[in-house]
C-alpha cells in the first residue's frame, strides 16, 4: 500500500509516487553507464562483480532503480573513481522564483555530456584520443565544425 506522503502532489501538479525516475537517479545512473562503457566493461561482468543480474544494472542506470550509498561506495570501486563522480555536473533543482529581467541563464552543456554518454560518442572520443598528430587532430575537429555548419545550413549550396 502506498504512504499518503508518496502520493502527495509536488507542486507542479503531479504525484511524487508516480514512476518516472528522479532526476538525480537518472543522472547517477547515466555516470554509471558513461564510466562503466569508458572501462570496456558489459553489465552483466559488472553485475558479476557486485553479486548482481545486469537486469539491476539496467535499472540503476536509467535511474529506474535508486542506488543506495554502499552500493554506489561498491560501484565506484569497480570502476575506479571517486564517489563524487557520479554526482559532477547532476542537475540543480529549478528555483521556484520566476526568472529576474536582465538576469539570462547561461547555455547549459549538457548536450554534451549526453553525446558522450552514447556509443557513437566514446567511440568518436577514444578514437579521436588515439590520434597523436596535433595538425592531424586540428584537421578532423576543422572537418567536423564544416560537416555540422553544412548541416545548420542545408538549403544552401556546397561550399567549394
Amino acid at each position: 500500500m502506498a504512504r499518503s506522503d508518496d502520493l502527495a502532489e509536488d507542486g507542479d501538479g503531479e504525484e511524487k509516487g508516480s514512476r518516472r525516475p528522479n532526476p538525480i537517479d537518472v543522472h547517477v545512473g547515466s555516470r554509471v553507464r558513461l564510466q562503466r562503457m569508458l572501462r570496456g566493461i558489459s553489465q552483466e561482468k559488472l553485475g558479476e562483480k557486485l553479486g548482481l543480474t545486469f537486469q539491476q544494472i539496467q535499472k540503476y542506470e536509467k535511474g529506474v532503480n535508486r542506488i543506495g550509498a554502499s552500493r554506489l561506495f561498491d560501484l565506484a570501486n569497480v570502476l575506479g573513481v571517486p564517489v563524487q563522480f557520479f554526482y559532477e555536473e547532476a542537475p540543480v533543482a529549478e528555483a521556484r522564483v520566476p526568472p529576474q529581467a536582465g538576469f539570462a541563464e547561461q547555455p547549459s552543456d549538457a548536450y554534451i555530456f549526453e553525446f558522450l554518454n552514447t556509443r557513437e560518442g566514446l567511440e568518436l572520443n577514444r578514437a579521436f584520443a588515439k590520434i597523436t598528430d596535433a595538425r592531424t587532430r586540428r584537421a578532423v575537429v576543422e572537418l567536423v565544425r564544416a560537416i555540422a555548419q553544412d548541416e545548420e545550413r542545408p538549403d544552401e549550396p556546397p561550399r567549394p
